[in-house]
């Protein structure tokens, strides 16, 4: 091999054979890391693929031990507890295993990111993204209250305005694409209370679209009667709620209305109970039992005084003839 020649020139061949020197180290880690990659991806499919035969196994387990257990004496009905309860923990323990695997995607990530992986396969990794999670929110919390103080006291303008709806719908958007991501890592959002209050809300939902449905129609028939006979406006709507030219034939509602308010009390009572539970750590319990306690107190005085004012209106009308 030539000596390199001096000046610059030799300068730059001397880095160029240390790079290349490099450049070799650097290829030979390369391949290391793709066969241990490839391992990898191996022993990963074998795991997945033991722990889904296993949970498999467990569920028909299970199932079979449910059919017998109420047959069971004493003794052996402690034993099927026993198992039962082993079962139950090792489900657990499978669920955190599966936090380290990579898994498909569920329906909402499948629709947003399509089947990207986004298993993190480090606790490090973990920790950082749930960090920086916490991190963006607080973050666009300060942002959002910024934007919209000046949205309402310096700027009136349908620009600003419209860019921050823009923002917020881009913040709840982001933000449940990363509580997904969050919980495809073994994230475990704490539902206990939501479960407990599910079917009731639920069950709400369904009867307050009914009464709804019934005050549309019904409303729908006061609004054409009126304004056949002049006393109202030809652009007035149907409204949510009791109002006083609702009056005439309202016997049949009321009783729907009056459920619906009281239900509403008991929706805020049972939160009110679940805030108290021990098991809840969450302030927001508290805070959405509030609303529901403000709407009945609204909607049931509001009805409570329309209906005593017609009432008086109407007694008032028959002492006069």
């Amino acid at each position: 091999m030539h000596p390199p020649p001096p000046g610059p020139l030799g300068d730059c061949l001397r880095d160029w054979e240390e790079l290349q020197q490099d450049f070799q180290s650097i290829q030979e880690t390369h391949r290391l890391y793709r066969l241990k990659l490839e391992e990898l991806t191996k022993l990963q499919n074998n795991c997945t693929s033991s722990i889904t035969r296993q949970k498999k196994r467990l569920q028909e387990l299970a199932l079979v031990l449910k059919k017998c257990k109420p047959s069971l004496p004493s003794g052996p009905e402690e034993a099927a507890q026993e198992l039962e309860n082993q079962i139950k923990e090792r489900q657990g323990l499978f669920f955190d295993m599966e936090a380290y695997l990579p898994k498909k995607n569920g329906l909402y990530l499948s629709l947003v990111l399509g089947n990207v992986n986004v298993t993190l396969l480090s606790k490090q990794a973990k920790f950082a993204y749930k960090d920086e999670y916490e991190k963006f929110k607080l973050y666009l919390t300060i942002i959002l209250i910024l934007i919209s103080f000046t949205c309402r006291f310096l700027l009136n303008s349908r620009v600003t305005d419209a860019a921050f709806n823009f923002l917020l719908v881009w913040y709840y958007c982001t933000l449940t694409i990363r509580e997904s991501i969050l919980i495809n890592n073994g994230s475990r959002p704490d539902g206990l209370m939501y479960q407990k209050f599910r079917n009731q809300f639920l069950s709400f939902s369904m009867y307050q679209s009914f009464v709804q449905f019934l005050q549309y129609y019904y409303q729908s028939g006061c609004l054409y009667r009126l304004r056949a006979l002049g006393e109202r406006h030809t652009m007035d709507l149907t409204v949510e709620g009791f109002q006083s030219w609702m009056w005439r034939g309202l016997t049949f509602l009321l009783p729907f209305l009056f459920f619906g308010h009281f239900w509403q009390l008991f929706n805020a009572l049972t939160l009110f109970s679940l805030a108290r539970d021990p098991a809840c750590k969450e302030w927001q319990v508290l805070m959405c039992g509030l609303p529901f306690l403000l709407l009945f107190l609204g909607n049931f005085f509001t009805t409570l005084r329309v209906v005593h004012q017609k009432f008086h209106s109407q007694r008032h009308g028959s002492k006069k003839e």
